[in-house]
């Protein structure tokens, strides 16, 4: 037997089942997240597990030096879940960037750019993307307890605390945050949340489901008449010579050999006509 129309039909099928399938499917629901440096994100890794076995995707976006961080003309690269976008020459408008998430997150935020967003004045990454989010209806989440200070200035004047006036006037600015939409949260619960919102449900729960579903669509077993059955003696079958068979003469049940193969849409079509196979050499 010539192998090779067989793999080609088998090919050709796996490929337009995966085209119909990515087709039908919905894009998961995907956030990003903004960080002060390259190095801040290692505190979430725990977060991000917990994101993606939500079903949830997620990219990293790093502001080092927030200047050299983004310069602003084309677009974001990026190849989805757990990668680092690359904000370099060919980076979007800050501005753009909110139309490809559900939600942006936050971790640390400081006292220049809580008041920027506070007072509508734009000028920085964070503060014209929050602002784009909010505009577009979606959610911006920020880390509550966020000491104010940028990593850089702490780093520079060796301390992690604002003055007490600068304290004051920071959480000043966060209760106008909350006022213009931006919801506050402690940073150990950013992913929590995020999965809450977006409604996802975990790796096992969708197994459950599919398997549940799988169980409902059994077709029910049922005494058929020479009428109602069908046979096949071919070596492959297909999806096409089962759909154009059965337009001519719905069956019930279908008889082949255990050496028959069954290619995946034919046994997408099996289930849709909710056909019961028996095997020939068996009886």
């Amino acid at each position: 037997m010539d192998l090779k129309p067989l793999v080609e039909s088998v090919a050709r099928e796996l490929l337009e089942a995966w085209r119909k399938e990515t087709a039908t499917q919905s894009p998961p629901p995907k956030v990003l997240y903004v960080f002060c440096d390259s190095t801040a994100h290692e505190a979430y890794s725990d977060q991000f597990i917990h994101l993606r076995n939500n079903g949830v995707c997620h990219d990293l976006l790093f502001l080092d030096g927030e200047t050299s961080g983004w310069l602003g003309m084309h677009k974001i690269e990026c190849g989805g879940a757990g990668r680092i976008i690359a904000a370099d020459e060919f980076a979007p408008a800050p501005l753009e960037v909110p139309r490809d998430y559900d939600g942006i997150v936050i971790p640390e935020i400081d006292l220049d750019n809580a008041a920027r967003i506070a007072l509508g004045m734009k000028g920085t990454i964070k503060s014209e993307i929050v602002f784009a989010a909010l505009m577009e209806r979606k959610f911006v989440l920020v880390g509550e307890d966020s000491p104010g200070a940028k990593r850089s200035d702490r780093r520079t004047l060796r301390t992690i605390t604002l003055p007490e006036p600068y304290a004051k006037l920071f959480s000043y600015y966060k209760h106008e945050l909350s006022m213009y939409g931006v919801e506050l949260a402690p940073q150990k619960r950013l992913a929590d949340i995020v999965v809450d919102k977006l409604g996802r449900q975990g790796k096992d729960d969708d197994r459950a489901d599919r398997k549940s579903d799988g169980s409902q669509r059994q077709p029910e077993q049922k005494d058929s008449t020479p009428e109602d059955r069908q046979s096949f003696h071919g070596r492959l079958l297909s999806a096409d010579w089962l759909s154009e068979t059965y337009k001519r003469q719905p069956f019930g049940e279908l008889e082949i050999m255990r050496s028959t193969i069954v290619t995946p849409l034919a046994a997408d079509e099996i289930k849709r006509y909710g056909i019961a196979l028996t095997y020939a050499d068996e009886r």
